[in-house]
């Protein structure tokens, strides 16, 4: 099944509960949590303290996105804090398979993350061994920016590897992603939609939601 994963990234953090309650109710599958260290990109975003507050808000998997440069580090305080879904970015990772086995030791779901410049060929050494590959359809940092269409193109090429070889995995993707271009999204090749602005920045997010679940089928 198809995910919708609103990114509280671009919610209104002055009432993060009523938002986090409000995606849930409008039919959302997943929480995407974009953590950012203001090193690995410019931004400073939250810690596990949040992803604790968020844990009790909600009964849906928090996707922790880890956009830090020394993910090893912080995986145990994420899991603890509440975290299903631990996505590290390989750009920072010398060691995949250490990192990856220590997010599955903890009972969470390890993914590999890839910047809009690098290249698939550096998950090949891994994609039997990890739950999901996060594709970012923008440079990391930012929420609201704009799609890079070149991305769909990278999607196709993913999935088409991914069904050739049968890797249980899922493919997600995160930037820029609306109500106006899920639909190409999804045709490339995506499970999960991580949506920011293009839910929170909406008045109705159930009626979005609804709209974006009938572009993707």
């Amino acid at each position: 099944m198809k995910k919708i994963a609103p990114s509280i990234l671009s919610a209104d953090f002055s009432r993060l509960a009523d938002e986090v309650g409000a995606v849930e109710k409008a039919g959302a599958d997943v929480i995407h949590v974009d953590v950012m260290d203001g090193h690995f990109v410019p931004n400073i975003t939250i810690g596990p303290l949040v992803v604790q507050g968020l844990r009790k808000l909600t009964s849906l998997p928090l996707d922790v996105h880890l956009m830090i440069e020394n993910p090893d580090r912080y995986i145990d305080p994420f899991v603890q804090a509440g975290g299903n879904w631990i996505t590290v970015h390989a750009e920072v990772c010398p060691h995949l398979r250490r990192t990856i086995k220590k997010v599955r030791q903890l009972n969470a779901r390890p993914g590999i993350v890839l910047k809009p410049a690098t290249p698939l060929k550096t998950l090949f050494p891994v994609l039997d061994e990890i739950d999901l590959i996060l594709i970012m359809s923008v440079n990391p940092g930012f929420g609201g920016q704009s799609f890079i269409p070149s991305t769909l193109k990278k999607i196709e090429r993913l999935r088409k590897i991914v069904d050739q070889n049968r890797y249980p995995l899922e493919i997600e993707v995160d930037g820029g992603v609306k109500v106006e271009n899920i639909r190409d999204v999804s045709a490339a090749g995506a499970d999960i939609f991580v949506v920011g602005t293009g839910i929170f920045k909406t008045n109705d997010y159930e009626e979005t939601i609804r709209k974006l679940r009938q572009e993707i089928g």
